[in-house]
């Protein structure tokens, strides 16, 4: 299976670069995963697509406003993105320009209030640094920090809060779950009102999520890893909902490995947390998820690999055609697929 397979022809115009006014305004394509057959709806329309008895899985995680621009103490112009955090106030990032952040380098954010000193270099040229401040890191951040955007999106982002849910609560994410960017408070409880189960499972996503897909052979890729967490009332309403015939529907990638990571050969699957590497492409047979809500995803992209695994890949690139024809919006403030 060759990465090639997974390619398609996408008009940059069609790339969206701000997300619509109302969330749930967004176009829904509805794609029978056995038929191929596909139908254009509205976001709002979802609950029409859901059953009673059905169990919606969300991803709550948050994202960081992990982009800081700041300087070198020797002068200069430097961007960091908050990776991950090694405890003690020291974190890995990404750092441009990277050579001018050498070890022993010290940044500095905003009027000082925040500091850093470059202690090492990590794996793929990441920088570890050594953040100094007074207060609570998290509320340092709020006020200097950026959302860390796809590299796709080239607007600026007026008001932050589009690039987070309207459920998120775990602050960790170096970018956000977008599938669930679509929803509103009213259209969860209109689902929740037609007897369907919503809960939560933590998936912190990593700039990973972007990396390009580097080899020809499929297989030969090797997955970033993820931290994710699955609480035991969600491990409870999963477990329950599949022993009763109901679907498991994922809201997004993020969610559906989080799920296909913790899920056992015996259909149950237990509260825990840890780190998941899993790497879905066609020939994987799912354990859990039986529906999912998605947004369009890059070419070549592991993304469009998941996809094509649930709902063969003939006929996600069909699908996809079909989206640029009908000249969807695509990627993190796009529009979105129900697959089932």
């Amino acid at each position: 299976m060759k990465t090639s397979d997974f390619n398609y022809y996408l008009p940059e115009e069609l790339i969206a670069q701000t997300p619509l006014e109302r969330r749930d305004a967004s176009r829904l394509l509805h794609l029978n995963k056995v038929t191929g057959e596909v139908e254009h709806r509205h976001f709002y329309d979802l609950p029409d697509y859901l059953r009673e008895g059905d169990c919606l899985v969300l991803n709550d995680s948050r994202v960081l406003p992990a982009r800081l621009i700041g300087r070198r103490e020797t002068g200069g112009v430097v961007e960091v993105v908050l990776l991950r955090d090694m405890d003690g106030g020291v974190w890995e990032c990404l750092t441009r320009p990277g050579r001018k952040t050498k070890p022993g380098t010290k940044l500095i954010f905003g009027e000082g209030e925040l500091a850093a000193t470059v202690t090492s270099s990590a794996e793929g040229g990441n920088k570890l640094l050594k953040f100094e401040y007074e207060g609570i890191f998290l509320e340092v951040l709020e006020r200097l920090g950026k959302m860390p955007l796809p590299p796709y999106i080239k607007t600026e982002l007026v008001n932050q809060e589009r690039y987070q849910t309207v459920y998120s609560r775990e602050v960790g994410s170096a970018a956000a779950p977008t599938a669930g960017l679509h929803f509103t408070e009213e259209l969860l409880n209109k689902i929740a009102e037609k007897g369907v189960k919503v809960c939560y499972i933590t998936l912190h996503v990593g700039l990973g999520t972007f990396r390009p897909v580097k080899s020809e052979d499929v297989e030969s890729h090797e997955m970033h890893s993820e931290f994710c967490i699955i609480p035991a009332d969600t491990a409870e309403a999963i477990t329950e909902t599949k022993r009763s015939g109901g679907r498991v529907v994922a809201v997004g990638t993020t969610s559906c490995r989080t799920l296909e990571s913790f899920a056992k050969e015996d259909g149950t699957i237990t509260e825990g947390s840890g780190w998941t590497d899993i790497f879905i492409y066609p020939g994987y047979r799912f354990k859990f998820v039986g529906a999912l809500v998605t947004n369009f995803h890059l070419p070549e992209s592991t993304l469009v690999m998941l996809v094509s695994a649930l709902a063969g890949r003939e006929h996600i690139l069909a699908a996809y055609a079909k989206a640029v024809e009908e000249k969807y919006r695509f990627f993190s403030f796009g529009d979105a697929m129900f697959i089932e």
